[in-house]
């Protein structure tokens, strides 16, 4: 078993060397493959480079873009000199970035163009120990090198590859006795949480964590040497990342595409891809696709659509009784099942295979027609999409896991796919659940959700007392999570215990800064904020209720109760321009924080109800106390 992932990507390219490794667009938008031979070398010339720039084992490599080829070329390039990145995405914002540099103590970073150069100079006094700039996109203007930029040298990624390469005409074995000399103990990145939240925490990943995965996984996934995998997430995310690992243990390809409908699905295609990890989002958006145009065409091809998928759904149930792919909590009678199950299931296997024919055909051959599963993560998959695609017959495996256990702890089997679950959990790994008290709770019951296993973080980086507020002495990470497990060791995910709101999309939100936010407005007394495997954010608003009565006398808005006077069209309006104004790009907030739709409530939350003996909000409570209200909100 590989000990670093360098030495895992020398032991594939010495038994895989002319397979392909990499597909990325030429100029031309066509697909050109790169062997893993090739792919080793060009590995090999970038940490050669960064050796050449001073970089030492253990020093520390910012490293901010999307997901490219390049990406991963100076990820393993880094990492093959023992040296750790600190990946980012180019949507981090010049605070984040200046933090997470600055804090890491990274002398050198890799941008991947002209506009993070931007966000460099305008915090550079923040980064005095940065030196050197590295370019992906080959490209610098004079006009980006401002005066504040005179201290740092700046590199192109050919010029660094270039310098490598000469390094290695002196030296063939410079990179690989570095490589040698790798341990799986070895700190491999330090993934930021979240800037939102005031202070990301650095968590710090080994190459050990992420190996325990990719010799995983393939106990759970049937992968091949042939297999192609489409990316589409960006790889600062740890989920992303995870997988293109995986591809390189397997000994396949990565084909880089972009999240973008009309581009993924062209790439399906083209490149004919076997595998594609992504987020909710994207299996929502393809179904939403498919349901606009069927809905368009109107007429006799909307009604059979409408009818096969309504047969491919209740297929799909009879089929998991009698083959056991429902979650089983408490004990249940596989004969009885299996007895409901069987006449409705032979009754509709025809009607479901002409349904193969006239519709889901179609939908499949979207996906290439060599497609064998996706993964999604980075929030829960919702059950109207994961009904959809088994009834299309698409599998669609939901995983489960957090940056701090680098991300996997869970993923559906593929040949044993349990609806409603996250999977079994994550092999060579523990999961308990525990209440308020710590004690552990038997299959079925809800608790929290606690992991420990070889993929648990070494800790977060120079944060020790809140490593050990997140890891306990024994090695159990808290997840923050709330979940069941089921009699066979899967796991449902029920929640979050804690706070962080994961989008459909993967974003993570933090609700404090927005939350308090909101409440910086006179006619607010509390917010909570809404969106856990949402597209967008909601807020539920407490309002000043004698300030709205003053705003409702000043300007003659009748009410007879206070159920009338929130519900009333200008006080929500006025509560829009209020919230509008207070979360919006010119106070630091991105695009995705923004507050879509929010619900005025009457009354003011209670100590013992919504809110703890320390008037702390109780979320999960408040989830289910205004379930009616929240749902309007989505």
């Amino acid at each position: 078993m590989s000990q670093t992932l360098p030495k895992l990507l020398k032991e594939i390219t010495e038994k895989y060397p002319d397979c392909s490794a990499q597909y990325s667009k030429d100029s031309n938008k066509k697909f050109q493959p790169t062997s893993y031979q090739d792919f080793f070398f060009e590995v090999q010339c970038f940490g050669a480079g960064l050796l050449n720039l001073g970089v030492k084992r253990g020093d520390h490599v910012g490293l901010i873009s999307e997901n490219r080829k390049e990406w991963f070329i100076a990820d393993l390039g880094t990492l093959s000199i023992g040296a750790a990145d600190i990946p980012r995405g180019c949507d981090s914002n010049a605070d984040e970035i200046s933090y997470i540099l600055s804090f890491s103590e990274s002398k050198i970073t890799i941008l991947e163009n002209s506009a993070q150069i931007k966000k460099i100079a305008a915090k550079i006094n923040d980064m005095p120990l940065l030196k050197d700039v590295i370019i992906l996109d080959n490209s610098i203007k004079e006009e980006d090198i401002t005066a504040e930029l005179k201290s740092i040298t700046f590199h192109t990624f050919n010029e660094l590859m270039e310098t490598g390469k000469a390094e290695l005409a002196k030296n063939s074995d410079l990179v690989l006795k570095e490589i040698e000399q790798g341990e799986q103990q070895d700190v491999a990145t330090l993934i930021f949480t979240s800037g939102t939240t005031g202070t990301p925490k650095g968590v710090m990943l080994s190459h050990k964590n992420f190996l325990h995965q990719v010799h995983g996984v393939p106990q759970l996934l049937d992968l091949k040497q042939t297999d192609k995998w489409l990316c589409v997430l960006p790889v600062w995310h740890s989920f992303e990342r995870i997988m293109q690992y995986v591809s390189l243990g397997a000994g396949s390809a990565l084909c880089y595409s972009k999240p973008v409908g009309s581009i993924f699905l062209a790439d399906f295609a083209s490149i004919k891809p076997t595998w594609m990890a992504s987020v909710p989002r994207i299996w929502e958006a393809i179904m939403s696709g498919v349901y606009k145009k069927v809905n368009a065409v109107g007429g006799i091809k909307k009604v059979l659509f409408h009818f096969f998928v309504g047969v491919g759904k209740n297929f799909s149930l009879f089929r998991n009784m009698i083959y056991g792919l429902r979650p089983e909590y408490r004990k249940r009678s596989r004969v009885l099942e299996i007895g409901l199950a069987i006449l409705p299931y032979i009754f509709l296997f025809p009607l479901k295979k002409l349904g193969d024919v006239l519709v889901f055909k179609n939908i499949k051959s979207k996906l290439g027609g060599k497609f064998v599963a996706g993964i999604s993560g980075g929030g829960a998959l919702p059950a109207s999409v994961d009904n959809f695609f088994s009834a299309a017959g698409i599998l669609v495996l939901e995983g489960y896991g957090l940056t701090e256990s680098a991300p996997v702890l869970g993923v559906r089997n593929q040949n044993h796919p349990v609806p409603g679950t996250v999977g079994p959990v994550f092999p060579g790994t523990e999961i308990r659940i525990v209440d308020d008290e710590g004690k552990v709770l038997p299959p079925g019951s809800k608790g929290l959700v606690l992991a420990k296993g070889p993929q648990i973080m070494l800790g977060y980086y120079k944060m020790e007392e809140q490593t050990k507020a997140a890891v306990d002495d024994q090695g159990w990470l808290n997840t923050g999570d709330l979940g069941m497990l089921t009699i066979n060791n899967e796991l449902t995910i029920l929640g979050r215990a804690k706070d962080t709101i994961v989008l459909l999309g993967g974003e993570n939100i933090e609700p404090a800064p927005i939350e308090e936010k909101i409440s910086e407005s006179t006619f607010v007394n509390k917010a909570v904020l809404l969106g856990q495997d949402k597209k967008y954010l909601s807020v539920l608003i407490i309002p000043e209720l004698d300030m709205l009565e003053n705003f409702a006398k000043e300007n003659s808005i009748s009410y007879m109760y206070t159920d009338d006077l929130v519900d009333t069209p200008e006080i929500n309006e006025m509560m829009n321009d209020e919230i509008q104004e207070l979360i919006n790009s010119k106070n630091g907030f991105k695009s995705f924080e923004r507050i879509f739709k929010f619900k005025i409530l009457a009354n003011d939350f209670e100590i013992g109800k919504e809110l703890s003996a320390k008037q702390e909000i109780k979320r999960h409570v408040i989830n289910e106390m205004y379930a009616k209200e929240i749902k309007s909100l989505f």
